[in-house]
């Protein structure tokens, strides 16, 4: 994977953790990356979209109210995560990992 960070993101990798978060200087977007799991086969999308939410359960809770297949809520060291499919079969997530990280 290739990684290209302008001037304005910060890369917070940890040793322990395949997760890459890109924070911006000014508190914007925070970016996470992390590769997919290993059942993954070439081919097949490697890289999982992750969407920081306040609280997993309310926004899992709305999703699944408007018609999107929610999988169960994770509970992690000190966040929440939930997996689902995006319309074109990708693997996306919803978290709160990067806030409680802050």
């Amino acid at each position: 994977m290739i990684l290209i960070i302008n001037s304005n993101q910060t890369p917070y990798p940890s040793d322990d953790d395949r997760i890459i978060e890109l924070r911006r200087a000014d508190g914007g977007l925070i970016l996470m990356l992390h590769p997919a799991g290993k059942g993954q086969k070439a081919g097949q999308s490697l890289i999982k979209l992750v969407f920081e939410v306040e609280d997993v359960e309310s926004t899992r809770d709305a999703l699944i109210k408007s018609g999107v297949d929610v999988g169960p809520i994770h509970q992690a060291d000190s966040y929440q995560f939930a997996n689902l499919k995006d319309p074109a079969k990708n693997s996306v997530s919803i978290s709160s990992r990067a806030l409680a990280c802050l």
